[in-house]
């Protein structure tokens, strides 16, 4: 495929100061933000009723945010494809296709979209699976956030090497949301691994926790996009 080169989504994940140990190092904006475009969840409906994605996402890249996950599932969060090649046209940070990666075909179509990674979750995958698409993801030159919620999931994401391990602080099966999922999993996570808290962070004082957990990135997109002011909360958040 003639694809232009994708933009390195682990590097943008990355904190400037290099974390050194588990405990991050001292000093606002540490946590990097993936900020999320995302219209409807199946737990909370219909998130923002003036939804333009475009408009978001400029919005979060001018505000600070290190990257883009845009939810590309129609079904259960309204998302389209199309709003990923829209966004593509406009910023030039490195964007996440957030959706329910099953087949070698969806990594394809990330990648022709213009996605820079891919969202791959060990609940709804077998081991091999996982190993399938990371390959076929990494001879396209897209990045992995491999997302789990519990430790065994932790242990399946280690076994296979994911190098960007996503925390998911909501439970899929109740739909319920607790950050100490985080602070529970991180410990068991290897120092050289980039650590990405997903949901249920709404406050500059829930990135203060994480950051001194020694996570590098958060994955944020309800409390942006309730927000009757996204780039103010962007700044917020990353205490701007």
């Amino acid at each position: 495929m003639n694809l232009p080169p994708t933009r390195d989504f682990g590097a943008a994940c990355k904190p400037k100061l290099a974390v050194k140990s588990r405990s991050a190092i001292a000093g606002s904006g540490t946590v990097k933000l993936i900020a999320e475009v995302k219209k409807k969840s199946p737990s909370k409906g219909i998130i923002r009723e003036d939804f333009e994605p475009v408009s978001i996402a400029e919005t979060y890249v001018e505000n600070g945010a290190a990257a883009i996950s845009v939810l590309t599932d129609k079904h259960f969060f309204a998302g389209e494809l199309a709003y990923l090649r829209a966004i593509r046209e406009v910023v030039d940070v490195p964007l996440l296709r957030k959706d329910f990666t099953i087949d070698p075909y969806h990594i394809y179509q990330a990648r022709v979209a213009g996605a820079d990674a891919i969202l791959l979750i060990v609940a709804a995958l077998t081991a091999a699976q996982l190993r399938t698409f990371m390959d076929v993801a990494e001879s396209l030159s897209l990045a992995c956030l491999v997302e789990v919620h519990t430790q065994e999931e932790l242990a399946i994401a280690l076994d296979v090497d994911a190098q960007i391990i996503g925390i998911n602080n909501r439970d899929l099966r109740t739909f319920h949301t607790d950050i100490a999922t985080t602070f529970r999993l991180r410990e068991a996570i290897p120092a050289d691994k980039i650590v990405v808290s997903e949901s249920g962070i709404y406050s500059h004082e829930d990135v203060m926790r994480l950051q001194e957990a020694g996570v590098q990135a958060m994955l944020v997109g309800e409390s942006l996009m309730r927000s009757p002011d996204i780039g103010e909360q962007v700044r917020y958040l990353l205490n701007y």
